[in-house]
Order: structure tokens, then sequence, then C-alpha cells
């Protein structure tokens, strides 16, 4: 996610403003802590072959996936994990 230039080429406009969106509100946030606390995007634990993880609202099923490492933020990438198999959009 260290290009957002090319983002809206891969996965579309309202897409590419929720990834912005979201990764400006973890940029503000001082830590993992305080992003789970303003629940922004409704950050939740996720299970099974994603346990450790955390999945962030994006739109419908796209989920900004991160994780909490020591306290600090994460971005792993973006993913739709409904369904049988997992989509990454943004390994």
């Amino acid at each position: 996610m260290s290009n957002m230039n090319n983002l809206q080429e891969i996965v579309g406009i309202e897409i590419t403003k929720s990834v912005k969106k979201r990764y400006s509100q973890i940029m503000a946030s001082y830590d993992f802590n305080e992003l789970m606390k303003n629940n922004l995007g409704h950050p939740h634990p996720l299970k099974g072959d994603l346990q450790g993880y955390y999945a962030i609202g994006l739109t419908g099923n796209y989920r900004l996936l991160i994780e909490n490492n020591n306290n600090k933020i994460k971005v792993r990438g973006v993913i739709d994990y409904h369904g049988d198999k997992y989509n990454w959009i943004i390994p």
C-alpha cells in the first residue's frame, strides 16, 4: 500500500476513496488501542486462518486487514474474506 497513485486503476474509485480514508484515520491514531477505541470502520478481530488480524470495513465485503504489532498498527492489505476463499486485492 505504499503507492496509492495506482490504486484506483486496480480497484476503482469507491474502494480507493475508502482505503485512503481509513489509512488517514490509522495514521491519525496514536496507536492500536486508540484505533480500536475510536471504532472507525468497526475494527474487529478475525478467526480461523486470519486469527491475529483485525478487519476494518471499507465497502461491501472489502476490508482493510491490519494487525497489532506491540500496540503499533501494521497494515497487511485489502481483502474480501467472505465465502470459500480469500480475494486479496491489495496484498
